[in-house]
């Protein structure tokens, strides 16, 4: 749920995002394809009263049950699980309810985390965060559970947000605070990107200063082109959709016969090192980029599931 100038852009980030949950699926190995919807807000007007944004969840959920469980849907940017819980009025194909998996966020943070660790390893020859400096950008609900692992971890942080009111956050975690474009461009070890995408874009990129960038946000590159320039500059960039993919994880463990269980959801979201290891690897090895390593893994589990990957992406960066 999310502000858009009009429905052109709405539908472009939608296809952004389903061909991004296309190839965070078929890295993670889920049985599941790459779905995405959409509930546009009006850029500029002010947000629904709660009986117009109930009357949206409705709406969207009378959607979901149209496609006869063809798309399940889960909470994401703008929405929370007590919206599920809305949704879950009008058609059984949502995840993430309370009595299920719960809120995916914390499983995501906790990916991106694992994803941070394993960088470090490859940077820096140990996965420890005692000492290291990272910059998070953006403290919704996935930046600020990173955050609070970051900081647990040891990691001296520079955290930022859009929204003032989240500087109560970073007083309690004992981070200096800063604006969103300096957070990104920060001299620091490691930049988290966890907000919106496209923040790495041909600006930004010839200033970063750091050594890693691995975050939960979506779509983080303005161009896949970018990934390229990231490796020439010996920045090493976790591709998101294999980052970020603890949420999906999480939820697919719902989907399963046996049924939800915490501690192999647990376990199945901390493999996202082992994947994203053996993508570095493969990027080492082949001379190329981290996405483009990834993107071979995704379109070889695509094939082998007898599905066509998703078409190249065009039109504006996604939220």
């Amino acid at each position: 749920m999310w502000p858009y100038e009009d429905s052109r852009a709405a539908v472009r980030d939608a296809l952004r995002l389903s061909r991004a949950m296309t190839f965070k699926s078929a890295v993670a190995g889920l049985p599941l394809g790459g779905g995405k919807g959409v509930i546009v807000l009006r850029a500029g007007e002010p947000p629904p009263v709660p009986e117009q944004r109930r009357a949206a969840l409705l709406d969207f959920g009378d959607t979901v049950q149209s496609l006869e469980g063809r798309y399940v849907t889960a909470e994401d940017v703008g929405t929370s699980d007590a919206d599920m819980t809305v949704i879950a009025e009008r058609t059984a194909h949502v995840t993430g309810l309370a009595g299920g998996s719960g809120d995916p966020s914390p499983w995501t943070a906790l990916g991106v985390e694992t994803a941070i660790r394993v960088a470090c390893r490859s940077v820096w020859g140990t996965p420890s965060l005692e000492g290291r400096s990272v910059s998070v950008v953006g403290l919704g609900r996935v930046g600020a559970k990173v955050g609070e692992l970051l900081a647990q971890g040891g990691a001296r942080l520079i955290v930022s947000d859009v929204d003032e009111g989240k500087r109560r956050l970073a007083e309690r975690l004992g981070a200096e605070w800063a604006e969103p474009r300096a957070a990104l461009l920060a001299d620091v070890d490691v930049v988290a990107p966890c907000a919106l995408g496209a923040v790495l874009d041909d600006d930004s990129v010839p200033a970063l200063r750091c050594r890693v960038v691995a975050g939960a946000a979506n779509n983080q590159l303005a161009t896949d082109a970018l990934a390229g320039a990231l490796t020439a500059r010996e920045v090493l960039w976790a591709p998101d959709f294999v980052a970020n993919a603890g949420g999906i994880i999480n939820i697919s463990v719902e989907l399963e016969p046996a049924g939800y269980d915490r501690e192999r959801a647990r376990a199945r979201v901390l493999g996202i090192g082992e994947t994203l290891s053996t993508i570095f690897e493969e990027a080492e090895r082949g001379q190329t980029s981290p996405l483009s390593a990834a993107m071979t893994l995704a379109r070889r589990r695509l094939q082998e599931a007898g599905a066509p990957p998703p078409a190249a992406s065009r039109g504006a960066p996604a939220a």
